[in-house]
């Protein structure tokens, strides 16, 4: 599978940053519990990538693997102003994720880079916030420093293959329960960092909001990837929601229209234009929380015209909202 083989190829190449003596094939194999013929394909796989992975010594047996102590000397050097402005502007959304489990690294890293820079172009940096400007989205509250150390241990649980056990909030039964899990994959969506893992108790994976883990203990006990998760994991929501699609569809007034029509709000989405200036919109998304939510920020200038559940539940939202204004 070529997500184990990625997270096996990511574990060597920092096992072997770690050890600055080097390390052997042989001590590869028995921390990553794969033959030496695969440790020498995931090496020749690394060096291919670009990573500055090296051998030393006389005998194949004893040959030590490091890595250049700096690996992307030659890619900072690369690269330009309007690089260097881009990654600057970028650095600035991310920082905004409540926690980004890499932010001290991605701090240092761009400390580096800033470093490198003549005079004119830190001046240069200095005066984007005042040209152009990016604003964080709803995220977690703050307290961001005890949510850093838990997607930081996520992570390296994710990269290990380490079952974890965690105290969990959950939002739909409104208690905390306990989890055994699998830990598959970090995902940073809506200002938040969810995990989704493979709960063994029920059978199926499920995704978990990184903010509402009270506890979290990572066990020495490893286990084996045997499910693939898709790259597009929440391709059919609109939301963090995993969930088949069915096909929506919408119109929605005149005067919500541009707004509308400008955004393009999921990649099944499909527009006509209607005589009058109302538009119909059609897509093929999950029928979720994430979906509902965002019809109700139109209120009654969107109306749905199938499926008739999806329209009975946004009715029944409506109505109570009147006994509550009322």
């Amino acid at each position: 599978m070529r997500n184990a083989e990625v997270i096996r190829q990511w574990q060597i190449l920092r096992e072997i940053e770690t050890r600055r003596v080097g390390v052997t094939i042989h001590e590869l194999a028995e921390h990553a519990g794969v033959s030496t013929r695969t440790i020498r394909r995931d090496l020749q796989a690394l060096q291919e990538a670009g990573f500055a992975v090296y051998d030393e010594g006389e005998e194949n047996e004893t040959k030590r693997w490091k890595l250049d102590a700096q690996p992307f000397r030659s890619v900072q050097e690369g690269l330009t102003v309007s690089d260097v402005a881009a990654l600057y502007l970028s650095r600035s959304l991310v920082e905004a994720l409540s926690g980004w489990p890499l932010a001290e690294e991605l701090r240092a890293a761009f400390a580096k880079i800033e470093r490198g820079l003549n005079p004119r172009t830190r001046e240069f940096l200095a005066t984007l916030p005042d040209v152009i400007s990016t604003k964080a989205g709803p995220r977690a509250a703050p307290g961001g420093g005890r949510l850093v150390g838990v997607t930081r241990r996520l992570l390296q649980a994710i990269r290990d293959r380490r079952v974890i056990e965690m105290r969990y909030f959950s939002a739909t039964s409104n208690r905390a329960k306990s989890y055994e899990a699998h830990p598959y994959r970090l995902a940073l969506a809506h200002g938040g960092v969810y995990l989704v893992a493979w709960v063994p108790q029920y059978g199926e994976f499920r995704t978990f909001a990184g903010a509402r883990i009270e506890r979290l203990a990572v066990r020495e006990d490893a286990f084996k990837q045997t499910r693939k998760l898709p790259d597009d994991l929440f391709n059919a929501s609109m939301g963090i929601f995993s969930a088949p699609p069915e096909r929506v569809e919408l119109e929605f007034e005149a005067g919500v229209a541009p707004h509308v029509r400008d955004r393009l709000w999921h990649e099944s989405q499909q527009v006509e234009e209607l005589a009058d200036g109302r538009i119909r919109m059609a897509l093929d998304v999950s029928n979720d929380w994430a979906l509902r939510s965002w019809l109700l920020g139109f209120g009654s200038r969107v109306r749905v015209l199938a499926p008739k559940a999806l329209a009975a539940t946004l009715r029944e939202e409506f109505r109570r909202g009147e006994e509550i204004y009322r």
